[in-house]
């Protein structure tokens, strides 16, 4: 089975990840980035972190805001609630953005990987995952497996 994978923005497959600078709108406000959305959705809707997030226009910036916020964070990181609310913004970023889908439903039924292999730790295999020497893939791979199960539902709706 043949492999795409999410590493830089700049690679042909870096706009599935959460750092490519396609803005989301949900319930009239605009998200610079779906990674600013995913940070802010850890905490409380009346916190006023979620704003300060939403301001930002850097997604580095905004998830290093709200890492030095993770005691007020009602979201636990890498928990279910976090994967559906992962889900949640690459849906919206599908359905707002044509060459996001596009570029989504050329990858067919190709593996998707968010390739941590420079990043063996933390959160890294947990949303994504490192090739090893014989070739396989080490890691849960949440994103790229929420990815495949878009590219589904996709391609349903476009057939």
């Amino acid at each position: 089975m043949g492999v795409v994978t999410i590493r830089k923005v700049r690679e042909p497959y870096g706009l599935l990840g959460n750092m490519s600078p396609h803005p989301v709108e949900v319930d009239g406000n605009l998200w610079h980035t779906t990674e600013a959305l995913f940070q802010a959705m850890r905490f409380a809707e009346e916190d006023p972190i979620r704003e300060e997030i939403r301001g930002e226009k850097n997604p580095m910036k905004a998830k290093f805001k709200a890492k030095g916020n993770a005691d007020r964070m009602v979201v636990e990181q890498m928990s279910q609630r976090d994967i559906n609310n992962m889900w949640y913004v690459l849906r919206l970023k599908l359905n707002q953005h044509d060459e996001v889908r596009e570029t989504l439903l050329s990858t067919s039924d190709l593996l998707i990987v968010e390739d941590c292999t420079n990043r063996q730790r933390g959160s890294g295999l947990f949303w994504g995952a490192a090739l090893q020497e014989d070739g396989t893939w080490k890691g849960d791979n949440w994103l790229g497996r929420l990815w495949m199960r878009l590219r589904e539902y996709a391609a349903r709706e476009d057939a």
